[in-house]
């Protein structure tokens, strides 16, 4: 009862932990994926706050912000579904084992003002993501740890391609976000908001103050000036930021200040108050901005000069290169400086194009997008791009939601009803067809070292009663220690059940003290002997070559081997099964092929012997085919397909039944259950349904 609790708890935290992270994750990675440059400009932050930005190449924060972003996504729509699981739960593992410890010296030191972790979409405050991490880091330790009990919504067949599918899927919608918008805006710029209006402090409110730095030039000489004591034209602007004075209720928008280049002037009200249309081109950086589209932005310009529109490009970039811009481009239209963290929240392009009216922001476009000459048609009044671009978050949240889901459902279908359905029925045909095979179903007792001569004399006659009156339809044999041999050998039905010993020595006899030999163990009347189990070689160092000189010495005194073979967690983990397997199985690929046949294979996952896991009906029917595929290389294909190969490792009487239903799948060794022989026969009843 211990031990059943105790693998409840595990499951419960190994699954509540993979939801908590799968929603972290996947809301993480998807917000990132809509908002590529926003990621790269917080990736930027990170490394010019830690004096790192001249470590990388400059591709290097878009490119990485897109991978972590998609890193992130896999890792969460993995653990959802149950996927790779031992990948998932890794790579889970070890971003909040880097990120937890990070968040804290932001939290102690705020070199960034928050982490970006969930991008514009939620802001948390530095010591609040540290907590958060804390969170996760636990909920990433504990499914880790209990990795193999995170149950499966996919079949294992199927995984792979929901894990491409997934990789392509998020690539794809940073890409489209990239060369496009982000499909989802979580700033205060989104299409339909008020500029002015987010810039509004609530009555009774205390507002931050700010102030606007200027870095101007002259003879030489860089200076900083603010508002207040602008100098004369004779300096040349350089750069510009906003400095937090004074902190206190910070409204949406706080830091949007428009001046006009050609006349110093702050005209920022009478931009956002004019009750006309406003078209304001917004690059950042007018040295980095694409020019690819530049006969466009010059149409635009024009229109908005005939039809009486007023146009600005806003920039944070210093005169000289505004005046390269001029002269590569042909631009004639009016320049304006702003800060230039604000001009990259604006718009997620450089350049890209916003239009206003009376502050509302009526539209924006990318560089890839911006409006050409068979739209612009009329006045705006007139024309569709004048209006309101009508967006709702929860139309697109479950547009860009279906076009993933859809193909999900699909692969959905096919592993419910082509994958999994074909399993079954190769389950409901293999039952019918048992009796028309030559090979034995056996359900096989390891009692291990346990049961006093008294206790294992009482369990041996109670088998023997509750079968006295039964036609098992398999062979039953009990392995038990060696003191048991000789008093239950001649206690039990020979006709029903078999005897045998858990071990034998590789040597015929001599100065081996301790040991018991094949022939000792005959001599009881026992027929049967368990070698090669995991447990004999894993503590007693036993190797092929031990092995195989035990077989031959229980072959030559007229016992049946039952061998086993199996893999270990860390083997099955790193898919080297079959490798394992196939190397034990060179103890008894020595033997002749009329000594091989009357060996039994017993394949036992060293990770589910009493643990309580279980391999899959899937996986075991899957390494059993293997194991008889080799033994068909070996000596042909009326020997593979008439030796018994039992599963062993947590069976039991709840799925006793559909592991043996595998094709493969000849029965049972069985530990624990072994020892109750209410357990042992309800196992032995798998074959009578």
């Amino acid at each position: 009862m211990k031990d059943k609790n105790l693998h409840i708890i595990q499951e419960v935290v190994a699954n509540t932990g993979r939801f908590i992270l799968a929603a972290s994750f996947i809301f993480s990675g998807f917000v990132k994926a809509v908002d590529p440059l926003g990621f790269q400009y917080k990736i930027q932050d990170y490394l010019a706050a830690f004096g790192m930005a001249s470590w990388f190449p400059s591709f290097f924060p878009l490119l990485g912000g897109i991978v972590l972003s998609s890193v992130e996504f896999f890792i969460g729509i993995s653990l959802f579904f149950g996927t790779r699981r031992t990948i998932a739960s890794s790579l889970a593992l070890m971003l909040m084992i880097f990120m937890t410890p990070l968040t804290l010296y932001l939290a102690l030191f705020d070199p960034v003002s928050d982490c970006g972790c969930f991008g514009d979409a939620w802001v948390l405050t530095n010591w609040e993501t540290f907590g958060k991490n804390v969170v996760l880091l636990l909920a990433a330790a504990g499914t880790f740890r209990y990795r193999k009990m995170v149950f499966r919504f996919i079949s294992v067949k199927m995984e792979w391609l929901v894990s491409l599918y997934t990789l392509f899927f998020v690539f794809t919608l940073s890409f489209y976000c990239l060369d496009r918008l982000p499909v989802l805006d979580f700033r205060p710029y989104k299409i339909g908001k008020n500029i002015s209006e987010g810039m509004t402090i609530p009555d009774g409110a205390k507002p931050s103050v700010y102030e606007s730095i200027f870095v101007l030039e002259k003879n030489g000489e860089k200076k900083e000036f603010t508002l207040d004591n602008y100098p004369d034209s004779t300096w040349t602007f350089v750069d510009t930021r906003t400095v937090l004075k004074e902190k206190g209720y910070e409204p949406p928008i706080h830091d949007f200040s428009i001046m006009d280049l050609d006349t110093g002037n702050d005209i920022t009200e009478d931009v956002l108050t004019d009750m006309g249309y406003t078209f304001l081109l917004v690059a950042h950086r007018i040295e980095e901005a694409d020019d690819s589209n530049i006969d466009l932005i010059n149409e635009i310009y024009d229109y908005s000069v005939e039809h009486g529109y007023r146009f600005y490009c806003l920039t944070s970039s210093p005169e000289e290169q505004i005046e390269l811009w001029k002269d590569k481009t042909g631009a004639e239209y009016p320049f304006c400086q702003m800060d230039d963290i604000t001009l990259k929240t604006m718009v997620r392009s450089n350049p890209g194009l916003m239009l206003i009216k009376n502050g509302t922001i009526l539209n924006k476009w990318s560089d890839g997008d911006i409006p050409d000459e068979y739209v612009l048609t009329d006045k705006l009044e007139n024309l569709p791009l004048g209006q309101q671009k009508l967006e709702s978050d929860f139309h697109t949240v479950g547009y860009v939601f279906l076009w993933f889901v859809i193909p999900l459902l699909l692969v959905l279908g096919v592993d419910v009803l082509v994958i999994r359905r074909r399993e079954r029925k190769k389950s409901f045909i293999n039952p019918l067809n048992k009796e028309n095979k030559m090979r034995k179903n056996i359900v096989a007792g390891n009692w291990k070292m346990n049961k006093t001569l008294q206790e294992g004399i009482a369990l041996a006659k109670e088998l023997n009663e509750a079968l006295a009156n039964e036609k098992p339809n398999c062979d039953v044999i009990i392995c038990t220690p060696f003191i048991h041999l000789a008093s239950v050998t001649p206690l039990v039905d020979a006709a029903k059940i078999g005897v045998g010993a858990e071990n034998c020595a590789d040597k015929a006899s001599g100065a081996y003290t301790g040991e018991v030999s094949a022939e000792m163990v005959a001599s009881t009347g026992a027929k049967y002997v368990i070698l090669g189990h995991s447990e004999r070689r894993a503590y007693y160092g036993e190797t092929v070559a031990i092995l195989e000189e035990k077989v031959k010495l229980a072959l030559a005194n007229g016992l049946t081997p039952i061998f086993c073979i199996g893999e270990v967690l860390e083997e099955r983990e790193a898919n080297k099964q079959n490798e394992v397997v196939a190397a034990q199985m060179a103890s008894v690929f020595s033997l002749s092929a009329e000594d091989f046949s009357k060996i039994i294979l017993a394949y036992e996952p060293v990770w589910a012997i009493g643990t309580g896991k279980t391999a899959t009906p899937e996986q075991a029917q899957e390494i059993h085919a293997f194991i008889r595929s080799i033994v068909a290389d070996k000596y042909g294909k009326e020997i593979a397909d008439n030796t018994s190969i039992l599963y062993g490792g947590s069976c039991k009487p709840s799925n006793a039944k559909e592991l043996f239903a595998n094709p493969d799948v000849d029965g049972g060794l069985i530990g624990g259950a072994a020892l109750k022989v209410a357990d042992f026969k309800g196992i032995i009843d798998a074959f009578n349904a």
